[in-house]
């Protein structure tokens, strides 16, 4: 019985239903097999990908960063601004770079010091990052790639060996977050954080300094899917804090298998997650599905996942204790 259980999880579950998708899809689906919209497909799911990445290594530690699309707009279209002023791409790099830092900074403090459950330290500062950076960083909603910053095209509409370049950066960060994650003592601090936070603490492990590191990360890899969104449209348009993209990314985390209570999943499971919802997402646009009934049915997912994870990762006391997420 061993075998069966352990090939018989979410994350296979959840592979096979997108590999089930793909090819429903692509026999019933006219155009979803055409080599343009599979391009699109792979762009798109690569930049959710890479914000589940950022979502993902929170969790596992037991929070959450309802902020991550507030800072990823909002420090991308930041540095848009910038590049106009700049020939070198270091000092606008650097100058997003630090922003979203920054930004996780501030949200690691709230939550591992002030100690705000991470729900509404991050909620209310999407909105603090949203408010400042339309009033005082960018001018308006949408702010366009300038004359002199075609280098931004690179991550996100160019293609190396054939493989468009987003697929690429978003394989490398999961590959850097995986090695991150698995082989660190930094990253296995962090499961254990997310596993037990009392015993992690009393084993002498530096958990507030680790909350915040968590958060930190979280914002960069934040900032890297807006320069990958930015270089797709040659633009970023802040309104997008407004859509529904922070439930998108929380449901690929809590679908592939990462569990809300913390010290579970991976980067792998990420992945799998965000290969269904991307399938179902461009097959439910190219059969011209009503947006709002599109968000019905991934808030139905979301649903099914949060039981799942609930059933699969109980909440226990100390949990209870801590208050979670």
């Amino acid at each position: 019985m061993s075998g069966p259980k352990r090939f018989l999880n979410q994350e296979s579950i959840v592979l096979a239903l997108a590999l089930v998708a793909f090819c429903v899809f692509g026999i019933f689906v006219r155009g979803f097999a055409s080599t343009d919209n599979l391009l699109s497909l792979v762009r798109n799911v690569s930049v959710l990908g890479i914000l589940g990445i950022g979502m993902a290594i929170v969790v596992i530690g037991r929070g959450i960063d309802l902020a991550l699309v507030a800072t990823m707009a909002i420090s991308c279209a930041s540095t848009l601004v910038l590049v106009g002023s700049y020939q070198t791409i270091l000092v606008p790099l650097l100058y997003g770079v630090a922003l979203s830092a920054l930004i996780g900074v501030v949200n690691g403090l709230l939550v591992a010091y002030v100690e705000i459950p991470a729900l509404f330290a991050t909620l209310a500062m999407a909105t603090l990052v949203y408010g400042f950076g339309r009033l005082e960083l960018i001018s308006s909603d949408v702010i366009y790639v300038p004359a002199n910053g075609g280098w931004i095209s690179f991550f996100g509409a160019r293609e190396l060996l054939g493989v468009p370049t987003p697929v690429i950066f978003f394989c490398a960060m999961a590959l850097l977050a995986h090695g991150f994650l698995a082989h660190t003592r930094i990253g296995k601090y962090i499961y254990a954080t997310g596993d037990n936070y009392a015993a992690a603490r009393i084993t002498g492990i530096p958990i507030r300094p680790i909350v915040v590191l968590q958060y930190t990360l979280s914002s960069i890899i934040g900032f890297v899917a807006g320069l990958v969104t930015a270089g797709a449209v040659a633009s970023m348009n802040t309104r997008i804090v407004n859509s529904t993209l922070v439930y998108d990314v929380i449901l690929v985390v809590v679908l592939g298998g990462v569990g809300l209570s913390g010290g579970r999943g991976g980067i792998r499971n990420v992945v799998v997650g965000t290969l269904l919802i991307g399938v179902l997402l461009n097959g439910m646009t190219i059969l011209n599905v009503q947006y709002v009934a599109q968000n019905l049915i991934k808030s139905l997912i979301l649903l099914l996942a949060l039981v799942v994870d609930s059933v699969l990762n109980p909440r226990d006391e100390q949990t209870d204790q801590q208050g979670d997420i």
